[in-house]
Protein backbone atom coordinates (compact mmCIF):
# COMPACT_ATOMS: atom_id res chain seq x y z
CA UNK A 1 0.00 0.00 0.00
CA UNK A 2 1.61 3.57 -0.70
CA UNK A 3 1.91 5.88 1.87
CA UNK A 4 -0.57 8.33 -0.07
CA UNK A 5 -3.74 5.78 0.74
CA UNK A 6 -2.54 5.88 4.30
CA UNK A 7 -4.39 7.67 6.89
CA UNK A 8 -2.50 9.78 9.09
CA UNK A 9 -3.22 9.94 12.78
CA UNK A 10 -1.31 13.16 14.61
CA UNK A 11 -0.73 12.28 18.35
CA UNK A 12 -0.39 8.48 19.98
CA UNK A 13 -2.69 9.24 23.31
CA UNK A 14 -5.98 7.35 23.95
CA UNK A 15 -7.93 8.68 21.24
CA UNK A 16 -5.49 8.57 18.34
CA UNK A 17 -4.70 4.74 19.37
CA UNK A 18 -8.12 4.06 19.54
CA UNK A 19 -8.75 5.83 16.04
CA UNK A 20 -5.94 3.15 14.91
CA UNK A 21 -7.38 -0.11 16.16
CA UNK A 22 -10.62 0.64 15.32
CA UNK A 23 -9.10 1.24 11.83
CA UNK A 24 -7.21 -1.51 11.92
CA UNK A 25 -10.37 -3.74 12.30
CA UNK A 26 -11.63 -2.28 9.09
CA UNK A 27 -8.14 -3.04 7.44
CA UNK A 28 -7.64 0.39 6.99
CA UNK A 29 -3.75 1.38 6.93
CA UNK A 30 -2.99 4.12 9.21
CA UNK A 31 0.08 5.50 10.62
CA UNK A 32 0.35 7.37 14.33
CA UNK A 33 2.64 10.41 14.50
CA UNK A 34 3.63 11.74 18.33
CA UNK A 35 5.90 14.63 18.54
CA UNK A 36 6.97 12.68 22.00
CA UNK A 37 8.86 9.83 23.13
CA UNK A 38 6.23 7.85 24.36
CA UNK A 39 2.88 7.15 23.38
CA UNK A 40 0.03 7.92 26.00
CA UNK A 41 -0.69 11.59 25.76
CA UNK A 42 -2.03 12.39 28.95
CA UNK A 43 -1.93 8.77 30.56
CA UNK A 44 1.15 8.07 31.95
CA UNK A 45 1.99 5.19 34.49
CA UNK A 46 5.32 5.12 36.04
CA UNK A 47 7.28 2.27 37.99
CA UNK A 48 7.92 2.80 41.77
CA UNK A 49 11.42 1.09 43.46
CA UNK A 50 9.16 -1.63 44.64
CA UNK A 51 7.15 -1.93 40.69
CA UNK A 52 4.56 -0.27 42.09
CA UNK A 53 2.54 0.93 39.31
CA UNK A 54 1.50 4.61 40.00
CA UNK A 55 -0.50 7.34 37.84
CA UNK A 56 0.89 10.27 36.67
CA UNK A 57 -2.19 10.98 34.67
CA UNK A 58 -5.37 10.21 34.18
CA UNK A 59 -6.57 7.23 36.34
CA UNK A 60 -10.14 7.23 37.17
CA UNK A 61 -13.30 5.87 35.06
CA UNK A 62 -16.63 4.93 36.22
CA UNK A 63 -19.98 2.90 34.90
CA UNK A 64 -21.09 5.94 33.55
CA UNK A 65 -18.40 5.58 30.84
CA UNK A 66 -20.06 3.03 28.96
CA UNK A 67 -17.68 2.92 25.35
CA UNK A 68 -14.38 3.11 27.65
CA UNK A 69 -15.62 0.24 29.50
CA UNK A 70 -16.71 -1.49 26.51
CA UNK A 71 -12.86 -1.05 25.38
CA UNK A 72 -12.00 -2.43 28.40
CA UNK A 73 -13.26 -5.40 27.89
CA UNK A 74 -12.66 -5.80 24.24
CA UNK A 75 -8.87 -5.89 25.33
CA UNK A 76 -9.37 -8.28 27.84
CA UNK A 77 -7.92 -5.74 30.36
CA UNK A 78 -9.57 -5.62 33.84
CA UNK A 79 -10.71 -3.10 36.05
CA UNK A 80 -10.92 -2.95 40.21
CA UNK A 81 -12.71 -0.19 42.56
CA UNK A 82 -10.67 2.69 43.90
CA UNK A 83 -10.68 1.65 47.54
CA UNK A 84 -12.14 4.52 50.37
CA UNK A 85 -12.96 2.23 53.23
CA UNK A 86 -11.91 3.70 56.64
CA UNK A 87 -11.33 6.98 58.02
CA UNK A 88 -10.83 9.96 55.70
CA UNK A 89 -9.79 13.36 56.37
CA UNK A 90 -10.42 17.01 55.62
CA UNK A 91 -8.14 19.44 56.67
CA UNK A 92 -9.72 23.35 56.20
CA UNK A 93 -7.22 25.21 58.39
CA UNK A 94 -3.73 24.71 58.66
CA UNK A 95 -3.39 25.39 62.43
CA UNK A 96 -6.14 22.72 63.05
CA UNK A 97 -6.64 19.14 63.35
CA UNK A 98 -8.22 17.42 60.26
CA UNK A 99 -11.94 16.71 60.56
CA UNK A 100 -12.35 13.11 60.08
CA UNK A 101 -15.25 11.33 57.94
CA UNK A 102 -16.45 8.04 56.47
CA UNK A 103 -17.54 7.50 53.05
CA UNK A 104 -19.94 5.10 52.55
CA UNK A 105 -18.53 2.40 50.09
CA UNK A 106 -20.03 3.85 46.24
CA UNK A 107 -22.82 1.28 44.38
CA UNK A 108 -21.68 3.00 41.51
CA UNK A 109 -17.61 3.46 42.39
CA UNK A 110 -14.96 5.20 40.59
CA UNK A 111 -12.53 2.00 38.93
CA UNK A 112 -8.69 1.67 38.06
CA UNK A 113 -7.44 -0.74 35.40
CA UNK A 114 -5.09 -3.69 36.76
CA UNK A 115 -1.48 -2.83 35.65
CA UNK A 116 -1.99 0.94 35.50
CA UNK A 117 -3.83 3.07 33.51
CA UNK A 118 -0.82 2.55 31.01
CA UNK A 119 -1.70 -0.97 29.98
CA UNK A 120 -4.82 0.27 28.00
CA UNK A 121 -1.97 2.59 25.90
CA UNK A 122 0.58 -0.72 25.90
CA UNK A 123 -2.25 -3.34 24.60
CA UNK A 124 -3.48 -1.39 22.01
CA UNK A 125 -0.28 0.17 20.38
CA UNK A 126 0.50 -4.07 20.34
CA UNK A 127 -2.30 -4.62 18.55
CA UNK A 128 -0.78 -2.15 15.70
CA UNK A 129 1.86 -3.11 13.54
CA UNK A 130 5.00 -1.42 14.91
CA UNK A 131 6.35 0.64 11.70
CA UNK A 132 2.63 2.27 11.98
CA UNK A 133 3.90 4.10 15.65
CA UNK A 134 6.69 7.06 14.64
CA UNK A 135 7.82 8.76 17.86
CA UNK A 136 9.70 11.88 18.21
CA UNK A 137 7.50 13.35 14.82
CA UNK A 138 6.14 16.48 15.26
CA UNK A 139 3.79 17.52 12.57
CA UNK A 140 4.31 21.55 11.73
CA UNK A 141 2.23 22.33 8.73
CA UNK A 142 -0.49 20.55 7.08
CA UNK A 143 -1.51 21.46 3.67
CA UNK A 144 -4.04 20.32 0.84
CA UNK A 145 -2.33 19.06 -2.40
CA UNK A 146 -4.55 17.81 -5.61
CA UNK A 147 -4.06 13.67 -4.61
CA UNK A 148 -4.31 14.26 -0.62
CA UNK A 149 -2.77 15.80 2.33
CA UNK A 150 0.74 16.84 2.68
CA UNK A 151 2.35 16.87 6.62
CA UNK A 152 5.41 18.49 7.06
CA UNK A 153 7.13 17.32 10.15
CA UNK A 154 11.04 17.55 11.91
CA UNK A 155 11.57 14.52 9.62
CA UNK A 156 10.43 15.68 5.96
CA UNK A 157 7.50 15.64 4.02
CA UNK A 158 4.79 12.68 4.54
CA UNK A 159 1.85 12.51 1.81
CA UNK A 160 -1.76 11.15 3.22
CA UNK A 161 -5.00 10.32 1.67
CA UNK A 162 -6.76 11.81 5.08
CA UNK A 163 -5.06 12.94 8.12
CA UNK A 164 -7.14 13.10 11.48
CA UNK A 165 -5.64 15.48 14.38
CA UNK A 166 -5.95 14.19 17.69
CA UNK A 167 -4.12 16.67 19.53
CA UNK A 168 -5.50 19.53 21.93
CA UNK A 169 -7.23 21.87 19.82
CA UNK A 170 -5.12 24.64 21.75
CA UNK A 171 -2.13 22.68 20.62
CA UNK A 172 -3.15 22.99 17.33
CA UNK A 173 -3.74 26.48 16.84
CA UNK A 174 -0.37 27.24 18.40
CA UNK A 175 2.06 24.69 16.91
CA UNK A 176 0.72 23.68 13.24
CA UNK A 177 0.16 26.11 9.92
CA UNK A 178 -2.36 25.42 7.56
CA UNK A 179 -2.55 25.54 3.78
CA UNK A 180 -5.08 26.72 2.54
CA UNK A 181 -5.73 28.66 5.91
CA UNK A 182 -9.00 27.05 8.22
CA UNK A 183 -12.78 28.37 8.24
CA UNK A 184 -12.57 31.70 10.50
CA UNK A 185 -15.05 29.65 12.96
CA UNK A 186 -12.78 27.18 13.65
CA UNK A 187 -9.80 29.01 13.80
CA UNK A 188 -11.07 31.38 15.92
CA UNK A 189 -12.60 28.18 18.30
CA UNK A 190 -8.98 26.20 18.30
CA UNK A 191 -7.20 28.36 20.68
CA UNK A 192 -10.02 28.84 22.91
CA UNK A 193 -10.98 24.86 23.00
CA UNK A 194 -9.75 24.25 27.21
CA UNK A 195 -7.42 21.40 27.21
CA UNK A 196 -8.46 19.27 30.50
CA UNK A 197 -5.54 18.33 32.61
CA UNK A 198 -3.63 21.24 31.69
CA UNK A 199 -1.78 22.95 34.51
CA UNK A 200 -2.84 20.28 36.67
CA UNK A 201 -0.06 18.47 38.88
CA UNK A 202 -0.45 15.26 39.86
CA UNK A 203 1.64 13.19 42.56
CA UNK A 204 2.52 9.69 43.23
CA UNK A 205 4.18 7.86 46.43
CA UNK A 206 4.90 4.35 47.26
CA UNK A 207 5.72 2.80 50.44
CA UNK A 208 6.38 -0.64 51.39
CA UNK A 209 3.29 -1.70 53.64
CA UNK A 210 -0.23 -0.27 53.23
CA UNK A 211 0.20 1.76 57.11
CA UNK A 212 -2.41 3.98 57.28
CA UNK A 213 -4.86 1.03 56.42
CA UNK A 214 -3.89 -0.97 59.00
CA UNK A 215 -4.52 1.51 61.21
CA UNK A 216 -8.33 2.56 59.79
CA UNK A 217 -7.51 5.38 57.37
CA UNK A 218 -9.16 5.21 53.87
CA UNK A 219 -5.95 7.35 52.50
CA UNK A 220 -8.21 9.76 50.95
CA UNK A 221 -7.60 13.56 51.99
CA UNK A 222 -8.94 16.33 50.95
CA UNK A 223 -7.05 19.76 52.10
CA UNK A 224 -7.65 23.38 51.66
CA UNK A 225 -4.81 24.48 53.47
CA UNK A 226 -1.42 22.35 52.47
CA UNK A 227 0.14 21.56 48.78
CA UNK A 228 -1.83 18.44 48.79
CA UNK A 229 -5.67 19.45 47.21
CA UNK A 230 -6.48 15.83 47.03
CA UNK A 231 -5.48 12.11 47.83
CA UNK A 232 -6.24 9.19 47.26
CA UNK A 233 -4.96 5.06 48.47
CA UNK A 234 -2.76 3.95 45.68
CA UNK A 235 -2.56 0.09 46.05
CA UNK A 236 -2.58 -2.18 43.09
CA UNK A 237 -4.55 -4.92 41.77
CA UNK A 238 -3.02 -7.89 43.63
CA UNK A 239 -2.53 -5.92 47.12
CA UNK A 240 1.06 -6.53 47.23
CA UNK A 241 1.99 -2.61 45.96
CA UNK A 242 1.12 0.30 47.98
CA UNK A 243 1.12 3.96 47.53
CA UNK A 244 -0.67 7.23 47.12
CA UNK A 245 -1.84 9.15 44.99
CA UNK A 246 -3.25 13.00 44.22
CA UNK A 247 -3.44 16.27 43.52
CA UNK A 248 -1.38 19.36 44.68
CA UNK A 249 -2.28 23.32 44.30
CA UNK A 250 -2.03 24.70 41.44
CA UNK A 251 0.45 27.35 42.53
CA UNK A 252 2.84 24.31 43.29
CA UNK A 253 4.18 25.04 39.87
CA UNK A 254 6.68 27.35 40.52
CA UNK A 255 8.34 25.18 43.09
CA UNK A 256 11.04 22.65 42.39
CA UNK A 257 10.08 19.00 42.26
CA UNK A 258 12.36 18.80 45.26
CA UNK A 259 11.03 21.28 47.35
CA UNK A 260 7.08 20.03 46.73
CA UNK A 261 8.37 16.45 47.83
CA UNK A 262 9.54 17.78 51.18
CA UNK A 263 6.06 19.85 51.65
CA UNK A 264 4.21 16.85 50.99
CA UNK A 265 5.48 14.55 53.06
CA UNK A 266 5.90 17.26 55.52
CA UNK A 267 2.10 17.43 55.39
CA UNK A 268 1.13 14.05 55.16
CA UNK A 269 3.92 13.36 58.25
CA UNK A 270 1.52 15.64 60.50
CA UNK A 271 -1.75 14.52 59.61
CA UNK A 272 -0.98 10.36 58.81
CA UNK A 273 2.23 10.30 61.54
CA UNK A 274 6.29 9.63 61.33
CA UNK A 275 5.46 6.64 58.81
CA UNK A 276 3.90 8.90 56.02
CA UNK A 277 7.10 11.17 56.05
CA UNK A 278 9.38 7.89 54.39
CA UNK A 279 8.12 6.64 51.18
CA UNK A 280 9.70 4.59 49.24
CA UNK A 281 9.77 7.10 46.19
CA UNK A 282 8.23 10.54 45.35
CA UNK A 283 6.88 11.23 41.73
CA UNK A 284 5.04 14.18 40.48
CA UNK A 285 4.79 16.07 36.94
CA UNK A 286 2.98 19.59 35.93
CA UNK A 287 1.03 18.71 32.96
CA UNK A 288 2.24 21.71 31.24
CA UNK A 289 4.64 20.60 28.69
CA UNK A 290 4.85 21.28 25.21
CA UNK A 291 2.98 18.40 24.76
CA UNK A 292 -0.25 19.23 25.71
CA UNK A 293 -0.08 23.12 26.25
CA UNK A 294 1.21 25.96 24.08
CA UNK A 295 0.80 29.34 25.74
CA UNK A 296 -1.87 30.59 28.24
CA UNK A 297 -5.19 29.18 27.88
CA UNK A 298 -7.88 31.63 26.89
CA UNK A 299 -10.43 29.88 29.46
CA UNK A 300 -13.11 31.29 31.24
CA UNK A 301 -15.00 28.18 31.92
CA UNK A 302 -14.43 24.29 32.44
CA UNK A 303 -14.82 21.96 29.45
CA UNK A 304 -14.64 25.43 27.56
CA UNK A 305 -15.66 24.60 24.00
CA UNK A 306 -15.30 20.72 24.67
CA UNK A 307 -17.42 19.03 21.62
CA UNK A 308 -18.40 22.28 19.64
CA UNK A 309 -19.91 21.92 16.55
CA UNK A 310 -17.20 23.19 14.42
CA UNK A 311 -14.95 20.26 15.36
CA UNK A 312 -17.75 17.44 14.53
CA UNK A 313 -16.61 18.88 10.84
CA UNK A 314 -14.34 17.59 8.57
CA UNK A 315 -11.82 19.90 6.37
CA UNK A 316 -10.02 20.43 3.12
CA UNK A 317 -12.88 18.41 1.20
CA UNK A 318 -13.16 15.52 3.77
CA UNK A 319 -9.70 15.28 4.18
CA UNK A 320 -9.08 16.44 7.49
CA UNK A 321 -10.93 15.63 10.96
CA UNK A 322 -10.34 16.65 14.68
CA UNK A 323 -10.67 13.70 17.40
CA UNK A 324 -8.92 14.80 20.15
CA UNK A 325 -10.85 13.88 23.56
CA UNK A 326 -12.02 17.82 23.65
CA UNK A 327 -13.76 17.00 20.26
CA UNK A 328 -15.86 14.86 22.07
CA UNK A 329 -19.93 15.30 22.34
CA UNK A 330 -20.01 13.28 25.34
CA UNK A 331 -17.85 13.38 28.44
CA UNK A 332 -15.38 15.79 26.92
CA UNK A 333 -11.18 15.50 28.53
CA UNK A 334 -12.19 12.42 30.30
CA UNK A 335 -10.86 8.84 28.82
CA UNK A 336 -14.67 8.17 27.61
CA UNK A 337 -14.30 11.29 25.54
CA UNK A 338 -11.43 9.99 24.03
CA UNK A 339 -13.13 7.11 23.19
CA UNK A 340 -16.16 8.62 22.13
CA UNK A 341 -14.46 11.07 19.73
CA UNK A 342 -12.57 8.11 17.61
CA UNK A 343 -15.77 6.41 17.43
CA UNK A 344 -17.44 9.05 15.88
CA UNK A 345 -14.32 9.76 13.33
CA UNK A 346 -13.96 6.52 12.53
CA UNK A 347 -17.27 6.09 11.71
CA UNK A 348 -17.22 9.00 9.32
CA UNK A 349 -14.13 7.58 7.52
Amino acid sequence: MKLNESVYIIGGGLSGLTLAYLLSKRNIHTVILEASSRLGGRIQTIKGGLETPLELGATWFSDMHPNLLSLIEELGLTKYPQFSKGISLFQTKSFEPPQKFFVPEAETPSYRLAGGTQMLIDTLAQKLPAEAILLNTKVKAISESEKGILLETNGGTLEAAQVIVCIPPQLVAAQIAFSPELPDALDIILPRVQTWMAGAIKFALEYDSPFWREEGYSGMLYSHAGIITEMYDHTNFEENKFGFTGFLNGGAASYSSAVRKEVVLRQLGELLGEKASRPVCYHDKVWTDEFILDGKQLIERPHQNNGHPVLQESYMNGKLFFAATETATAFPGYMEGAVVAAQSVAAKL
